[in-house]
């Protein structure tokens, strides 16, 4: 979400100090350096958005070069790529933003308002010369590029602060990119010519707010970058490869912290745990490829049905364990039953026609404050129930013991 450009050579008389002209080095500067730094990041992590946030920033450094310290040409036509180069870097920003979210990237949305923003330029600069219009043109495309940013990620859940920011900032790059050129010509009036324009406070706000906003623009996304990786690096140490699903201590993490949200909630949980039947068995037959192979389509088997909150992972060789926030302990039932009977349909294309996969299931259901340990001791408890009944079955968790409640009869 970069400024538009502003142009301040006239008649082909170019206007340059010393002093000034270090500073319109500034901009083309910023940008190279982030162009740099996003390309290495790139390098490390082939992330198309952060490919993007390279082309931007190179895109906007040739721009402001073009603008700043090239020739000037006949009928001022440098201004023409330099700013066909703001409006690329807008939209290839606005890019990387969307995409690093997984959302389709408007490219075609973009491309129109870049090419009717483009036509009003070429239109004030060859046809009905008016240095305001121009500027009028440029910033209202490119906010509009940043309005899409805005539209693209209002509905986005933003779990971390980089995520408030980056919405944040395309939200008041739109603003800042339409109300401001507006703002300022009103309250300052059109410029006859180049050396005038210079001396506006419009130039004067556009050469420190670009700078500050391709920093704050960077450095956002640099942070979201870095949260990125630690989030795969994460998910990496908590994964189980084989299954798809969570490893013991990323199922115990986040099993932790959503028993604590469902007690703050006063929200009903059920856990179960599956038990693969006879799994040491089917590795001495079988070998361990099939064994490795049901344990593969279990884990694919559960993820198929998971529901919004399920946290589910492989806890053990062939144990695994299920979370359901919100969930009654018929409704946990039902999933149960549903995970059994579909098991062996959901191995067949990877496992001999003569084995026949089964699994037995333990529920518990959650009381209020309980510990994940305490809970998963007691469908531990249910598991071994049935296994003792013959596998291949679901039992829940029964509080009074079976003897205890036949002698009381």
């Amino acid at each position: 979400m970069l400024y538009p450009p502003v142009c301040i050579f006239g008649g082909g008389e170019r206007r340059i100090l010393s002093g000034q002209f270090f500073i319109q080095l500034l901009n083309p500067g910023i940008g190279l350096l982030f162009a740099t730094a996003f390309f290495l990041l790139w390098l490390n992590r082939r992330e198309r958005y952060v490919a993007y946030a390279a082309a931007a920033y190179i895109s906007s450094a040739i721009a402001f070069l073009i603008q700043d310290v090239g020739p000037v040409l006949p009928m001022e036509v440098q201004r023409i790529p330099s700013n066909l180069g703001f409006l690329i870097t807008g939209a290839l920003f606005a890019a990387a933003i969307v995409k690093r979210y997984g959302l389709p990237v408007p490219w075609r949305a973009m491309a129109v308002a870049g090419a009717l923003s483009m036509t009003l330029f070429l239109w004030f600069l060859l046809v009905q010369p008016s240095i305001s219009a121009r500027i009028l043109s440029i910033s209202i495309g490119t906010g509009a590029i940043a309005v899409m940013v805005v539209v693209a990620l209002w509905p986005i859940e933003k779990r971390y602060i980089i995520d408030r920011v980056l919405f944040w900032v395309a939200a008041l790059s739109a603003l800042n990119l339409i109300v401001r050129p507006i703002v300022l010509l009103a309250l300052g009036g059109g410029f006859d010519n180049y050396v005038g324009f210079q001396q506006s406070l419009y130039w004067t706000t556009v050469q420190f707010s670009q700078a500050m906003v391709s920093i704050v623009a960077a450095i956002s996304l640099m942070v979201a970058v870095g949260i990125d990786l630690i989030r795969e690096l994460r998910a990496e140490a908590n994964a189980d490869d084989l299954s798809g699903l969570l490893n013991r201590r990323g199922f115990e993490a986040r099993a932790t912290s959503a028993l604590r949200r469902c007690a703050e909630a006063d929200r009903p949980v059920a856990l179960l745990i599956a038990d693969l039947d006879h799994f040491k068995q089917v590795n001495d037959r079988h070998g361990h490829a099939v064994g490795d192979a049901i344990i593969a389509c279990f884990g694919a088997h559960v993820l198929d049905l998971s529901a919004p909150d399920m946290v589910a992972g492989r806890i053990g060789g062939e144990e695994f364990a299920v979370l359901l926030p919100g969930a009654s302990i018929e409704s946990a039932r039902q999933l149960a039953e549903v995970i059994r009977i579909g098991l062996p349909t959901a191995c067949s294309a990877r496992v001999p026609p003569s084995l026949v996969p089964t699994t037995s299931i333990g529920l518990a259901a959650g009381v209020p404050s309980e510990g994940l340990s305490q809970l998963m001791r007691r469908a531990d408890e249910a598991l071994y129930d049935a296994k003792r009944a013959g596998r291949n079955r679901v039992r829940a968790f029964n509080p009074v013991p079976v003897k205890l409640a036949a002698s009381a009869g």
